[in-house]
């Protein structure tokens, strides 16, 4: 058969990606939440061997490609990989699959990154779904501010914070002071007095410090979250601007939403959201995302196109 563009097109909405100068495709895979089950992981290799090549590869947004499979196989693929809980997807003008790195698990991690992950999926990825934007949105959960997965390259990035809080009433002025010695920014720094200090200026929040007093002089009360706005990788290149100040998770959620309305309502066709922030000046688009403005018109937004 020959395939239309309409047919091709209709595909690629799904999930399912024309290979060049064949009748097959190769269909995307969403880890939802950044993980997938052992019988997840075998139905994939089962769909691989009955419908594709034998082979699977990973793409830059941590989606499972399964390539070559003929487009007359497509709807038993589906029925297939449906039955074990897995959705094809990640294509299109639109929330694109959440990535995230290993904090959940990772000895740095502040976090439970694959929670978030899967709060933003549920939210935004799916709830969002039927929501066409100007151009793909992408988002990335970072554990700390080693930035792993590169949060300031997406367009709404987000990385953990714990901000140390040091109580000098407690410090014994120790001749070797262990959180001085672990500090990778070299932050903690002794005063004239000896008592030590946190420079903030040089502090990332990595949180390497907490409770590395063996007196514990140094705490911090909860997780918090940066966030960057407008990153992108490619052809144009744009670091994400971050806001001026810290959030709590509820808060984080929120924002996610904001920017996606703030970037329906503001952006051009074809337009990245990184454009629309240089457009409209980061002080302008960050007085939108704190006020409630955009939530209360969030149907009329969503209405529009």
């Amino acid at each position: 058969m020959k395939l239309t563009a309409t047919a091709i097109r209709t595909l690629k909405a799904e999930g399912f990606l024309h290979n060049r100068g064949t009748e097959s495709f190769s269909a995307r895979i969403i880890p939802v939440g950044g993980s997938l089950s052992a019988e997840q992981t075998i139905a994939i290799g089962e769909a691989a061997k009955l419908y594709g090549d034998s082979k699977v590869s990973f793409t830059s947004r941590m989606t499972v490609e399964l390539p070559h499979i003929p487009y007359d196989l497509i709807e038993p693929f589906k029925r297939h990989i449906h039955a074990a809980g897995l959705m094809t997807g990640g294509t299109g003008a639109k929330v694109r699959p959440v990535t995230s790195c290993k904090g959940s698990t990772c000895v740095f991690g502040l976090y439970d990154t694959n929670a978030l992950n899967l709060e933003i999926h549920n939210r935004f990825y799916e709830g969002y779904r039927s929501v066409n934007l100007p151009h793909k949105f992408k988002i990335g959960v970072g554990g700390c501010p080693n930035n792993c997965i590169k949060p300031e390259l997406n367009d709404f990035g987000i990385v953990g914070q714990r901000v140390p809080l040091l109580d000098a009433s407690i410090c014994k002025q120790c001749r070797l002071c262990a959180a001085e010695e672990g500090c990778p920014q070299k932050a903690i720094r002794r005063t004239a007095a000896e008592v030590p200090c946190i420079e903030r200026a040089s502090c990332n929040n990595c949180g390497r410090c907490i409770k590395a007093c063996p007196f514990g002089a140094i705490r911090a009360e909860r997780t918090l979250y940066k966030v960057f706005l407008g990153g992108r990788w490619g052809k144009q290149i744009r670091m994400g601007t971050p806001m001026s100040t810290l959030f709590t998770k509820e808060e984080v959620l929120n924002l996610i939403e904001k920017s996606l309305l703030l970037f329906k309502d503001e952006g051009k066709q074809g337009e990245r959201f990184s454009t629309v922030i240089e457009r409209l000046g980061m002080a302008e688009v960050e007085q939108k995302l704190l006020s409630d403005d955009l939530l209360l018109h969030k149907e009329e937004i969503i209405s529009h196109g």
